[in-house]
């Protein structure tokens, strides 16, 4: 707990529902066995595959700004360990779905079994092995999509799988340079507002 007080003091985590879930979701449950001992660091976690768990810091950040809320409808792109996918999961609740997408079967398997540690209901969260570079377009609209790779821009396809009032999140930049994380609120199907915070590092997304 440490590690979220100071989250907290920090400024990072402000809101009741994603301290709560911060405190429920287990970090360490989310990292192979030999690095559960760094869980409490405010650092990026190797996972493998040249995968992280992202820094805590930044995670508590992007859902913020993510504003996700019980019943949200939710793609989770890059979920790599599965903790931002449970982290959702939980604030979502059994009224609310949320879809992580990871493109490595190996961390996709690694996924899945570490979120089936807190018995969610069957059908509020899937962990799917695709390309999320295109999204879920057969999984309809989203209230909230949250990308934890980078891009030089947002891909369209992503905007057109964002219900209208709906938030998005992506880090957008060059790889491995630092990153602006962009916020885009879709008001109508031609007009979004953004908000823009640079200073990230991330992993980029791809496609195959």
């Amino acid at each position: 707990m440490n590690l979220i007080n100071s989250l907290i003091k920090g400024g990072y985590l402000k809101s009741p529902e994603i301290i709560s879930a911060f405190k429920k979701i287990d970090r360490r449950d989310f990292l192979r066995p030999a690095d559960r001992g760094k869980s409490e660091i405010n650092e990026p976690v190797d996972i493998g595959y040249g995968q992280t768990n992202s820094q805590p810091a930044t995670v508590a950040f992007m859902l913020e700004k993510l504003r996700p809320k019980s019943g949200d409808k939710i793609l989770d792109l890059g979920s790599g360990s599965g903790w931002t996918t449970a982290l959702l999961a939980e604030i979502v609740g059994a009224p609310g779905r949320v879809y992580g997408v990871e493109r490595i079967s190996e961390l996709r398997d690694f996924a899945e079994a570490n979120v089936k540690k807190y018995n969610f209901n069957k059908n509020t969260v899937q962990i799917i092995c695709s390309d999320g570079f295109y999204g879920l377009p057969n999984h309809g609209q989203f209230d909230k999509i949250m990308i934890s790779a980078a891009g030089q821009e947002i891909p369209p396809e992503l905007v057109r799988e964002l219900k209208i009032g709906g938030r998005l999140i992506m880090p957008v930049g060059q790889k491995l340079q630092t990153q602006t994380l962009v916020v885009m609120e879709k008001l109508n199907e031609s007009e979004f507002r953004t908000e823009k915070y640079p200073g990230y590092i991330f992993v980029p997304l791809v496609t195959n």
